[in-house]
């Protein structure tokens, strides 16, 4: 079983940065990728950013290249995302999850380990 808990969420000005934190316990030893992703009302759980275990492979979605960072730290027990030049729209809920499985690194439908989630609200 593994349990994720995000932290660092907040509101920013555009062009602000924020730095989100998931502390991953438990069995870790399966998990393939971590990943990152947000939600807004009304609208499906997109990828936002994911990581492969080991490797250190990393995925981002387009509307975040460049200015978005994820990594992990701790010995791989605390994933990362730093945002940088944040817009109004990465305004969403932002989670954090695992999976075992080596493929889909930006589906939400491939993880299967989800923390409770983190405010992100950027003002315009």
């Amino acid at each position: 079983q593994v349990q994720l808990v995000e932290s660092g969420g907040g509101s920013v000005q555009a062009g602000g940065s924020l730095r989100l934190s998931c502390a991953v316990y438990g069995y870790t030893a399966g998990i393939y990728y971590m990943g990152w992703f947000r939600q807004t009302p009304g609208k499906e759980r997109e990828g936002v950013a994911s990581i492969s275990t080991g490797g250190g492979s990393t995925y981002y979605d387009d509307s975040v290249k460049g200015r978005f960072t994820i990594y992990q730290g701790n010995g791989e027990s605390t994933l990362y995302l730093q945002m940088n030049s944040l817009k109004p729209e990465d305004t969403a809920m932002y989670y954090c999850a695992v999976t075992p499985r080596s493929w889909g690194p930006l589906s939400p439908r491939e993880y299967f380990n989800w923390g409770q989630g983190t405010q992100v609200t950027v003002s315009s």
